[in-house]
């Protein structure tokens, strides 16, 4: 097997195409000339051959450009002279965006295949749209609906009453109960949705579980990452607005509430009744206290501890987390005062006190 594989295997990813180079320039919303070049699929600039479509949005990789065999490359206008002789540029402002179609359109999602499979289980008063695929050993609770287009894969629980809207994905192993979810959202394997949130009183004789009876309300465009888990409300409901994107491994607490297009990444959580305002974005292993409210467009740095609230557009970076700005401000006057320390030291012979100690400060 080649090391560098072609992108798109065909044992794993459907394609399509044979496409000519206008559909591909339709499908990146990108200027490109007239030609009658015919491309079969997608590479990077470093394997492509004269049949492939590559791209690039980084100006460190200029050298893989100039020496790439691809056919047509997708680039910002700025570096459209940088393209070889030997390929068609294909000029976007937003070259990411464009690969990103453009891949969409050799390799599209896998369509529904309405039914149920045999071993599925379906309670007695779910309502299952004819045009959704139900997976092997798939359970559906009583009075859940699943919308059309929707596929479940193998293994899923979905609890009573949960709703899915259009179009959803949703990955082997998933268990969901206590929620309503919109359309076109995806959830990654083993993700666990609507469980009980962590709350509890404490008492003379112990700990006392306090009823979870909140819902998990999910907006539409959502896409939850493999093992996230998100907690149901306690008594208001936890929200994950539309549009936002929580990575692998992420823990949502009870009543937290995501606005839209927020950016979860890996390893975060966030603790109960936290607010993140729309376009809010959270760096890996993050975490925050509860009860506080983030900003809309503030950014928290990865490994960042949040104990405060967080004013919009703010970068917040460091445990305790503080404004870039202040964080980096004290890391140098920090290494200043140690530098100043080391170098005053230097040269000092050891002295002995009394009891024999030798003190070398």
């Amino acid at each position: 097997m080649s090391r560098h594989a072609i992108a798109g295997d065909p044992r794993f990813f459907q394609r399509t195409g044979p496409h000519d180079l206008a559909a591909v320039a339709k499908a990146a919303g990108a200027a490109a000339p007239e030609s009658a070049l015919t491309l079969a699929g997608v590479a990077p600039l470093q394997v492509a051959g004269p049949e492939h479509v590559s791209f690039l949005d980084n100006r460190r990789y200029l050298a893989a450009l100039r020496a790439s065999q691809a056919g047509a490359v997708i680039v910002h206008p700025d570096l459209a002279a940088e393209v070889p002789a030997s390929a068609v540029a294909l000029t976007t402002a937003e070259p990411y965006a464009a690969w990103a179609r453009v891949c969409a359109l050799f390799h599209p999602e896998p369509p529904a295949h309405p039914g149920i499979h045999a071993t599925a289980l379906i309670e007695a008063g779910a309502a299952i749209d004819p045009g959704a695929e139900i997976g092997p050993y798939v359970v559906v609770g009583a009075g859940a609906e699943i919308g059309p287009g929707c596929r479940i894969a193998a293994g899923v629980v979905i609890g009573p009453g949960v709703v899915l809207g259009a179009d959803c994905r949703i990955g082997a192993l998933v268990s969901i109960s206590h929620a309503l979810i919109g359309s076109r959202v995806t959830i990654f394997p083993g993700a666990r949705i609507g469980q009980d949130g962590f709350g509890f009183a404490t008492t003379a004789t112990g700990f006392l579980s306090v009823p979870q009876l909140g819902r998990v309300v999910i907006g539409d465009d959502v896409e939850i990452g493999a093992n996230t888990t998100i907690d149901r409300g306690s008594a208001q409901d936890t929200v994950i607005g539309a549009g936002s994107r929580l990575d692998n491994l992420v823990q949502i607490a009870h009543n937290v509430r995501l606005g839209r297009m927020c950016v979860i990444v890996a390893q975060a959580g966030i603790s109960g009744s936290a607010v993140l305002e729309d376009f809010v974005v959270m760096g890996g292993q993050a975490g925050m206290v509860g009860h506080i409210r983030i900003g809309a467009k503030a950014r928290i740095g990865a490994q960042a501890g949040v104990i405060g609230n967080v004013a919009a557009g703010a970068d917040m970076v460091g445990s305790p987390a503080l404004p870039g700005r202040e964080f980096f401000q004290q890391v140098a006057t920090l290494r200043r005062l140690t530098r100043g320390r080391l170098a005053g030291g230097r040269g000092r012979k050891p002295t002995s006190d009394a009891a024999g100690k030798k003190d070398t400060d």
